[in-house]
């Protein structure tokens, strides 16, 4: 049969290196699958299965340091995940036994105790009497806080099959910022690096494992796994299994183009997250250190970690080359696998590979560093917006356009304020246009005079400081850790427990005392919690803009996309809603949920950046935008950048649409909600709505993004500034552009 299409170059920047433990490792998953039932007679595998696989050969590659004894757990956990794998295709995927699936793996968690618990369950089969053997094996030695995170990555790898299989039943193709939230979770690999922390003895301190640039090491590996995976799966899950849980396919529906085009597009996003990894580790983990104060020990824990990272990705690629369940001809000649290496693909030879590959991805980097700012776009024409539901204004409306104005101008907005060095950034012509109350009114149709206030007074505050952090902080020396010291400033006017504040010192302190104080009163203090993180969400992302904005790089999509709803302020809008419907915390965090609220914040926020385009990139030099971040990945024309941009944004009320439709009622019938919870779950799906609707109608009324309003607002925009060769860490390698291309070469 041929193959779909031809493997594109990867991007190997390490070299994989083999275990010297391989052959023992070898003989001893292979007598563990057979005690466990996972061979012969076990309708899933042969011992040719396993053998053919080489599972060993794979652990060998990705643990290269691992003690013999740690090895031969790493791989017997590696066999009961592809065992696990396989066993639901066979029994519930190619059957849709979904009610059975779901019986299936309520048991499982009852196999992996975190804390002290009796007897787990006798084992009913090879799924579950593998997973008895593993945990207790594993666990000894381990922190709480290991165990916890292991068990919850477990779990979901496990309950997340199910959302395959509801794709395969509905015959539905996954958008692709749903694809990649949810394979990290069905491909497993946050559980892989779980593997990692164990195998190189090593955990993560829990003080920094849920920070950002954890996560974002932690996110982009599993990202650069996966992708990787499905390169090299697409041929056996798209024509052998009917899977449709494969990014080459989702790509190849979403851009409408052909298998080949989408295979190299998924690489291209593979070399993307490959890049984005070195970049936080290169940059982020020493600010880090330092932020949490993490003794010696713990820093060389951390970096211990990342290098075990990196030799997953290095090793996994190997394996990937050699593994019969894969499309890549095992290194035979003219195969797929020799045009991708250009060089010797035995072992030991992979290093040849890595000057090649840094070569063909430079010139994908170099973008990210190489935009000009304040270039002369013009409008962007807007496309058509997908919005099924009709936005409906709260009465009150007028009423707050007045309330807002005062307010503003209490907090000192918008004239200066003796003492206040922050204070006059807008002026009373601006809010105007601005007119907040406009969008709270569409948020909140239904709500009192001070709820609408309130709401108003909240969106101006956010956008003050989404204007004011870019225009004071900047493009200048220090100026994210200035704002970084303003955040902790800021912290202290969220207190849990309502005692007194320090006295504001600043515009955005003055508001947010103020906003505190009348939001939080009648909460609960979980409640409170949520929303004190949801506002130190939105700072924190604000410096990760500024952080950008100092190296001057073009965020990438995926990365973009997952920090635009925290820019945006979605979770604290979201958070006030979900507050004022009483949902349980289990219910919040349900995939539904969490599913409505990913569509709806992608929704407004790439709403956002289709109307400000010519703002934010002809008048503010700024580099957020999604239009732009799709033009310099894909290196496109801007017109095909916003179509890419609209569609995926229509996608997502689609997706909205279908979890509304579809998703809801079955998890009414997990969770066995009376009509009760079940009304306060679709209050809050209709707040989403009219969110949506609202933010809609507020981008096509206010006077904030047409081009006589910027103009009237902001002056002629600057000259373009062209940008030189980028500096700091993790751009060094733009200077070996002209070395590797020789001399003469022209400029990238």
């Amino acid at each position: 049969m041929a193959n779909p299409f031809e493997l594109p170059r990867f991007y190997t920047p390490y070299p994989a290196r083999l275990n010297p433990h391989l052959e023992r490792a070898r003989a001893h998953s292979k007598a563990w699958a057979r005690e466990m039932g996972m061979l012969e007679g076990s309708g899933v595998w042969e011992e040719s299965d396993l053998d053919s696989h080489d599972y060993a050969l794979l652990c060998a590659y990705t643990h290269p340091e691992a003690s013999a004894e740690e090895l031969e757990l790493v791989t017997d956990w590696y066999v009961w995940v592809f065992f696990f794998d396989d066993h639901f295709l066979e029994v519930f995927k190619r059957t849709g036994d979904t009610a059975g699936a779901r019986a299936y793996l309520d048991r499982l968690p009852a196999f992996m105790p975190v804390g002290p618990a009796g007897p787990p369950p006798e084992p009913a089969n090879q799924v579950e009497a593998g997973l008895a053997d593993l945990w207790a094996r594993t666990v000894p030695g381990t922190s709480v806080q290991w165990r916890r995170r292991f068990e919850e990555s477990t779990r979901h790898l496990l309950e997340e099959s199910l959302w395959e299989l509801a794709n395969i039943n509905e015959g539905r193709v996954a958008n692709p910022v749903e694809y990649i939230e949810m394979r990290r979770k069905v491909g497993g690999a946050p559980w892989s690096a779980n593997l990692v922390e164990h195998a190189v003895r090593a955990e993560v301190p829990a003080a920094v494992a849920a920070t950002r640039p954890m996560r974002v090491l932690r996110d982009t590996f599993a990202d650069g796994v996966h992708l990787r995976n499905d390169l090299f799966s697409y041929q056996r899950e798209t024509r052998d299994e009917g899977e449709l849980a494969n990014a080459v396919l989702v790509l190849e529906r979403f851009l409408r183009c052909t298998t080949q085009e989408a295979a190299d597009r998924v690489n291209d996003l593979l070399t993307s997250r490959l890049q984005q990894f070195e970049h936080t580790a290169l940059t982020e983990l020493g600010p880090l250190f330092e932020e949490h104060a993490l003794d010696p020990k713990a820093r060389a824990g951390v970096l211990a970690y990342v290098r075990g990272l990196q030799d997953w990705q290095a090793g996994g690629h190997e394996w990937h080359m050699r593994s019969s369940r894969y499309m890549n001809g095992a290194g035979e000649p003219g195969s797929p696998a020799a045009t991708v290496s250009s060089g010797p693909l035995g072992l030991g030879t992979s290093a040849a590979r890595i000057v090649p590959s840094l070569a063909a991805t430079l010139p994908a980097r170099m973008r990210s560093f190489r935009h000009v700012p304040f270039q002369v776009t013009g409008p962007l024409p807007l496309p058509g917006f997908r919005m099924p539901y009709t936005a409906r204004l709260n009465p009150h409306l007028e009423r707050s356009r007045e309330t807002v104005l005062a307010w503003c101008r209490r907090m000192g907005m918008l004239e200066p304020v003796p003492g206040v060095p922050d204070s006059g950034h807008w002026t009373a012509g601006k809010l105007r246009d601005y007119d907040f109350p406009l969008c709270a009114a569409g948020l909140h149709p239904e709500g009192s005079p001070e709820a609408l206030d309130l709401a108003s007074d909240w969106l101006a505050w956010g956008t003050y400081g989404d204007d004011h952090y870019p225009a004071a902080f900047g493009r200048t020396p220090g100026g994210t850790a200035a704002a970084r010291l303003r955040n902790e400033r800021l912290a202290s006017f969220i207190p849990l427990d309502l005692a007194a504040m320090p006295r504001p010192l600043y515009v955005m302190e003055r508001g947010l005392a103020d906003l505190w104080a009348r939001t939080v009163a009648p909460m609960p203090v979980p409640a409170r919690r949520e929303l004190r993180a949801a506002v130190l969400t939105m700072l924190t992302a604000w410096l990760w803009e500024l952080d950008n904005e100092r190296q001057h790089r073009v965020p990438e999509p995926v990365d973009y996309i997952e920090m635009r709803r925290k820019t945006f302020g979605s979770d604290l809008t979201m958070t006030l809603s979900r507050f004022g419907h009483s949902l349980p915390a289990a219910l919040a965090r349900s995939r539904p949920v969490q599913a409505m609220e990913n569509a709806a914040a992608d929704y407004a926020c790439l709403t956002n950046d289709l109307h400000s385009y010519q703002k934010e990139i002809q008048f503010q030099g700024e580099l957020h935008n999604a239009v732009l971040v799709v033009e310099n990945f894909f290196d496109c024309d801007r017109m095909t950048a916003r179509d890419i941009v609209a569609d995926l944004m229509n996608s997502r009320m689609r997706e909205f649409e279908h979890a509304l439709s579809t998703q809801l009622p079955v998890l009414f019938m997990e969770f066995g909600l009376d009509p009760t919870a079940r009304a306060a779950v679709e209050r809050y799906a209709e707040d989403l709505k009219n969110w949506m609707s609202g933010i809609l109608v507020w981008h096509r009324d206010c006077r904030r993004y047409r081009e006589a309003d910027l103009l009237r607002h902001h002056g002629a925009p600057p000259t373009p500034r062209p940008v030189g060769t980028p500096g700091g860490l993790g751009t060094s390698a733009a200077r070996l552009v002209p070395a590797l291309r020789g001399p003469g070469a022209a400029a990238v």
